[in-house]
């Protein structure tokens, strides 16, 4: 089995629009979700807003594979600090639940880390649901830790 990670390319839309549907039914229902989804998630039509991280020369978008079929992806942006530093934001990881537990989210994050330290931004940011104990972890093993706790309560029923 080979697991490798690369800059995703536009014969890699549709692929990657799949697994942003997937991400987004996986992750609604979990705590957190019903407001991240209709917050932060990425709003159709996906292909177009996918199209657009590919075509920006500052975003960086990563496909994973397994034997050379795509299974994950990430998306990372540029964000300027008030210092004029830049970190990189992770906006999107995701890889598909069967292809979980062979890398292909270290890979990608391995190919996160050389783009970042190439762009001279000065560290990685990102969010992980409170339901998602699995990504949290997945984020501490490359030493990314909370910075900020984001709270919220419905005003109805």
């Amino acid at each position: 089995m080979q697991i490798t990670a690369r800059a995703a390319a536009e014969n890699d839309v549709d692929a990657i629009v799949a697994l942003v549907e997937s991400a987004i039914v996986e992750l609604t229902p979990i705590r957190g979700g019903s407001i991240w989804s209709r917050l932060d998630a990425r709003v159709e039509p996906f292909d177009d807003s996918v199209r657009a991280d590919l075509d920006h020369q500052n975003h960086l978008v990563v496909v994973g594979q397994i034997d050379g079929a795509t299974v994950g992806y990430s998306v990372v942006r540029p964000v300027d600090l008030h210092d004029g530093a830049r970190i990189g934001r992770i906006a999107e990881i995701y890889v598909h639940p069967e292809a979980r537990g062979v890398s292909v989210g270290e890979t990608m994050m391995t190919e996160i880390e050389q783009w970042a330290k190439n762009a001279e931004l000065i560290g990685l940011d990102s969010m992980a649901l409170p339901g998602d104990r699995a990504t949290k972890n997945f984020f501490e093993t490359f030493g990314l830790v909370a910075r900020a706790i984001s709270v919220y309560r419905p005003l109805s029923d």
